[in-house]
């Protein structure tokens, strides 16, 4: 492949930290976007200034790039209106995009994921879609406020899950974009075992040294906790819909594409645990 920029989106996030790293590892040039003009970054990472609410600073951004890792902000539901611009300029440079969207958005045309998918796929460019799991790091993230209480309080019923640790995200999208050989194919990326929200709990109980406990909600409930701890209607509505393929056992599956892409066997949540617990520790 050309050795031109590698653009990162939301280099600063769970994926976007570890992936620059990954591809710096690899003797890449990247060119780490964020929305603040200069964050702190490692050694060799250019920054560049991406704000997806603002079209007029994606050529800028572009400037040097032959290959896109692209991503929709946490928090957003318009995952077309933010990130389709960046495809429509990608499209006529031939730059290359890495799609991170979620695991089962291909069920439906309707979902707004899809429809980004579905520009990407016709647009010409060359391009990877990676649809991972729930991750193992929302234990640290979005649930953090109930497992600091000693509760996770979700709508997930007994339904498994096979979480993904973001750093095999990132594993797997820098071969991605390195590499042309995975062009055109798209990706379900899982742990290597899945887990009931229970038994992720024990987990954590057993790691942080005192009891977590899982306690499954209605939507209502979630929905109303989850915006009093922060997120908006909308964003904690879709994230109340998207547990119910949990509850019904949908997303226990797990695939090899992480090894596939990366190499490297994917960490199970057991594997993982640590490091969110000294996450959580260190919050």
């Amino acid at each position: 492949m050309s050795k031109g920029k590698i653009l990162v989106l939301a280099a600063t996030g769970n994926v976007g930290a570890p992936l620059v790293a990954e591809l710096l590892g690899k003797g890449e040039q990247v060119k780490a976007a964020s929305r603040a003009a200069s964050p702190s970054l490692p050694a060799g990472a250019e920054p560049a200034r991406l704000d997806l609410s603002d079209p007029r600073s994606i050529d800028p951004a572009l400037d040097g790039v032959d290959r896109i890792y692209a991503v929709s902000p946490a928090g957003y539901l318009d995952q077309l209106g933010l990130l389709g611009p960046v495809v429509e300029a990608a499209a006529p440079r031939k730059i290359k995009v890495v799609l991170q969207t979620a695991i089962g958005v291909d069920a439906s045309d309707a979902i707004p994921f899809r429809q980004l998918e579905l520009q990407l796929e016709r647009s010409g460019t060359p391009f990877v879609i990676l649809r991972p799991n729930w991750f193992s790091d929302n234990f640290a993230t979005y649930w953090v406020r109930g497992v600091q209480a000693g509760e996770i309080r979700v709508p997930a019923g007994e339904g498994r899950t096979s979480f993904v640790d973001a750093r095999d995200i990132a594993a797997a999208a820098a071969s991605a974009l390195v590499t042309n050989r995975h062009d055109g194919k798209a990706f379900a990326l899982t742990g290597s075992k899945a887990y009931s929200y229970a038994e992720a709990a024990a987990l954590l109980s057993k790691a942080l040294g005192r009891t977590i406990r899982y306690n499954p909600v209605d939507d209502r409930t979630f929905i109303d906790e989850t915006v009093a701890g922060g997120l908006s209607q909308g964003y904690a509505e879709l994230l109340a819909a998207i547990f119910h393929p949990v509850a019904e056992g949908w997303v226990a599956a797990t695939t090899d594409a992480v090894e596939t892409l990366s190499g490297s066997k994917p960490r199970s949540l057991e594997e993982s645990i640590g490091d969110v617990a000294r996450r959580l520790q260190a919050a």
